[in-house]
């Protein structure tokens, strides 16, 4: 694996010797359906990606903590004498630092250590680097202190690192698919009670192919967060009516559709993509268990128009990617996935389409816009592991 070879080389540069290291890596993701359900506690269907995170660490005999980012070039120390806190100039150790926060704060007894890190996911594609690297942090400390704690929960502390010492309000999906996530599958994942099901990607002749807009988005400083609050506005009011709904995964069409007198219109369109999105997950992944890729990429279709229309988490350069796609034969299905506002979008191609797929929409995305788009193909890889 090249990428661990470029890694320890960087860490004897950094930090003397690679003696006692720990070697963790921790994938991406792509998320196939079932976007901004998860902090709704609905459902979603997002499979691990052969891009990752590679990471090395090991024990030091003090409390001084050392991390290297070999993509930044830049190194970070502190102390755990000290509580941790927000760096406001090396704001890629934040999420590193958050799950050392978050696992303390869960009991974990941390001493010093030093860790490097580097990235093969295309940063600012929606792939979620950022869960892959808390992932890879956390699998990482786990080891070094025999911090007794299951994968789920230790995702939950990822989660929490990003939503309480980041401030990025995401969901469970990313950092659970990127610990939990199984070769040859995508999970099925109930975001509320975690309960998950291995779906196997068997796909025939057809592929995940995934396509990056060359727009780059930052998450936190995004919508994304006011769409969280948008959907709590809308709990809110179906619940003064609906006592049981508590998450938009409690309501329905109909209760949507009694409450729309009461509903400003933008939160109503924001109810209305959560909910219809929540029953595509189902619906997509039972057409996938019978084989029907045609059914599951119209689902692919709905999940895109209704980001677009009802969630406006899309952009110009996405949607244009989007229909570009849909021109080409053997294309079943194509929307944006992740966070949105820029990032990536999945398709479901026929193989033999694939080479047609680069000669129309590639160089028409470029005309329009000035930028080349890049093209990925992956099957759907585990979940964090030690090396």
């Amino acid at each position: 694996m090249e990428a661990v070879a470029v890694l320890k080389q960087a860490f004897v540069k950094t930090f003397g010797h690679a003696d006692g290291l720990t070697v963790v890596r921790a994938p991406g993701r792509v998320n196939l359906i079932g976007e901004h359900t998860d902090y709704n506690g609905g459902f979603v269907f997002p499979m691990a990606i052969e891009f990752d995170m590679v990471l090395a660490a090991r024990k030091r005999t003090d409390q001084v903590v050392k991390i290297h980012s070999i993509d930044y070039g830049s190194t970070v120390e502190f102390t755990l004498d000290c509580p941790i806190t927000y760096d406001t100039k090396e704001l890629w150790s934040n999420y590193l630092r958050g799950v050392l926060w978050a696992m303390q704060g869960a009991g974990a007894h941390l001493g010093g250590m030093e860790i490097a890190f580097l990235g093969t996911i295309p940063q600012g594609s929606g792939l979620s680097s950022s869960a892959a690297l808390e992932v890879a942090t956390a699998v990482a400390v786990r080891h070094l202190t025999d911090f007794n704690i299951s994968q789920p929960d230790l995702a939950l502390l990822c989660q929490k690192a990003e939503n309480e010492f980041v401030g990025m309000k995401c969901g469970i999906m990313d950092q659970f698919i990127s610990m939990l996530g199984e070769e040859g599958h995508a999970l099925l994942v109930d975001c509320r009670t975690l309960d998950y099901e291995p779906i196997p990607i068997d796909l025939g002749g057809y592929q995940i192919l995934i396509c990056h807009s060359g727009v780059k988005h930052s998450l936190v400083d995004s919508a994304y967060n006011q769409r969280r609050q948008e959907c709590e506005t809308g709990v809110r009011i179906l619940a003064a009516h609906f006592p049981a709904v508590q998450a938009l995964r409690d309501a329905n069409l109909e209760m949507l559709a009694a409450c729309a007198a009461a509903l400003p219109p933008v939160i109503y369109k924001r109810c209305h993509h959560v909910i219809t999105e929540n029953e595509r997950v189902l619906k997509s992944t039972k057409a996938l268990k019978a084989g029907d890729l045609v059914g599951f990429g119209q689902f692919l279709n709905q999940s895109h128009d209704s980001l677009r229309d009802d969630y406006e988490v899309s952009c110009s350069e996405v949607d244009l990617l989007v229909d570009l796609a849909r021109k080409v034969n053997g294309v079943l299905g194509a929307r944006i996935t992740g966070g949105g506002f820029g990032g990536c979008t999945v398709n479901l191609i026929k193989g033999e389409a694939v080479e047609e797929f680069l000669a129309q929409v590639i160089p028409a995305y470029q005309k329009e816009t000035g930028i080349k788009a890049q093209v990925y193909t992956s099957k759907a890889a585990s979940g964090a592991e030690i090396l």
